[in-house]
């Protein structure tokens, strides 16, 4: 007779049973216990609150339009940060002491809405709402418009500069007629090009643009973002569009692009970003969209390294999210009004990057996040 047959087998097998139910019953107890610690973790961290920025500069006595950086000159060359604002003054800000070094006045106290270094920190370009372009010379101490461009263009549209050789850059801008981009050479001022859309296009005005090229000594491109949702893509040595794109239902706000990855990113008054890419044939074709949670985007840049990238948001927030899949990493909360724009630094050292945001609060503040990212 087997053994699990006898009185004395059956109840081995049932206290055999038991044991194992135990057992299997306290593996699940353990397993539980930790998925339940993982949880508690996970939700811990996610309910962190986000970082507060490194420091905040103030004393714009406005609203903050455009920034940008210039960090990559070497010991005891200053960190610095260049403001425009609302009120027609370009501040000069150093980042260690976190004072302005210097104040300009050169667009007749209208709003300043993009300010780029040409070089180095001692030579400057800045657009105001006065329909100038100015070019500054900054070296030692000097404060003084050295040239500028009369735009004669009545809109917001910020103008893009590339170096496309030592000593030469074209600045690509919205022209006198609405629809019209009109491209120089600077410091020339010779005329490139002025791109026309074809009769019946109604694209409207351009609302910003984006010059690029694949590498140095390529043919120089321009996107540009226009008022119907379109971004076009152009050709400046021949001034015709190679391809167009409806990204949004609204007038696109901002753009990036990623000649790297040729890829690119837009903005507008919707609840959502667009990302597109360009193919081999030069078609700009959609990639994804992103949903928002509020609407409106002031301003988008990738940050030089191409791993994220910043949003100013209409909602006083800005936002983080990585470049490969635009997945959302922080939302930072500090200003108190629309933040207008966003600029990383081009500090060498990764660690010491940082990001900056101006606001209609008159505020900038300064964030070190993602540093190692």
């Amino acid at each position: 007779m087997h053994p699990w047959n006898s009185t004395v087998g059956s109840a081995s097998l049932k206290l055999m049973l038991k044991l194992l139910l135990r057992l299997f019953q306290r593996r699940i107890l353990i397993e539980d216990s930790m998925k339940s610690k993982v949880a508690s973790l996970f939700i811990a961290w996610m309910a962190l609150p986000p970082p507060d920025p490194q420091f905040v500069l103030r004393g714009t006595s406005a609203a903050v339009h455009t920034l940008h950086f210039s960090c990559g000159g070497q010991e005891p060359d200053v960190p610095t940060l260049f403001s425009g604002s609302e009120n027609g003054f370009i501040h000069v800000w150093n980042l260690k002491t976190h004072r302005v070094d210097t104040e300009l006045d050169g667009h007749g106290r209208k709003s300043v809405y993009c300010v780029e270094t040409i070089g180095s920190k001692n030579r400057l370009l800045s657009q105001g709402r006065d329909q100038r372009i100015c070019l500054w010379d900054l070296a030692e101490g000097r404060t003084s418009v050295t040239d500028s461009v009369f735009t004669e263009n009545v809109g917001f549209c910020r103008c893009s500069l590339l170096k496309v050789a030592q000593g030469r850059w074209l600045v690509a801008m919205a022209a006198k007629a609405l629809e019209e981009v009109q491209v120089l050479e600077l410091p020339s001022k010779t005329s490139v090009c002025t791109l026309k859309p074809e009769v019946g296009a109604k694209l409207g005005m351009p609302m910003c643009l984006k010059l690029w090229q694949l590498n140095c000594g390529s043919q120089p491109l321009l996107l540009a973002g226009y008022e119907d949702g379109s971004v076009v893509l152009w050709n400046l040595s021949m001034g015709k569009v190679l391809s167009q794109l409806v990204c949004h239902q609204e007038p696109v706000m901002s753009l990036d692009f990623d000649s790297e990855k040729a890829k690119g990113i837009s903005g507008s008054s919707e609840k959502v970003l667009s990302i597109w890419s360009l193919n081999e044939q030069q078609n700009l074709q959609v990639y994804k969209t992103h949903k928002l949670v509020n609407a409106g985007i002031s301003d988008i840049t990738i940050r030089p390294d191409k791993k994220i990238l910043a949003t100013a948001g209409w909602d006083h927030r800005i936002r983080i999210f990585g470049w490969k899949k635009l997945k959302p990493l922080a939302v930072l909360g500090y200003h108190t009004a629309t933040v207008h724009c966003v600029s990383f630094s081009d500090h060498k050292n990764p660690s010491e990057r940082l990001l900056a945001a101006g606001s209609k609060d008159h505020r900038i503040s300064i964030w070190s996040i993602y540093t190692q990212t």
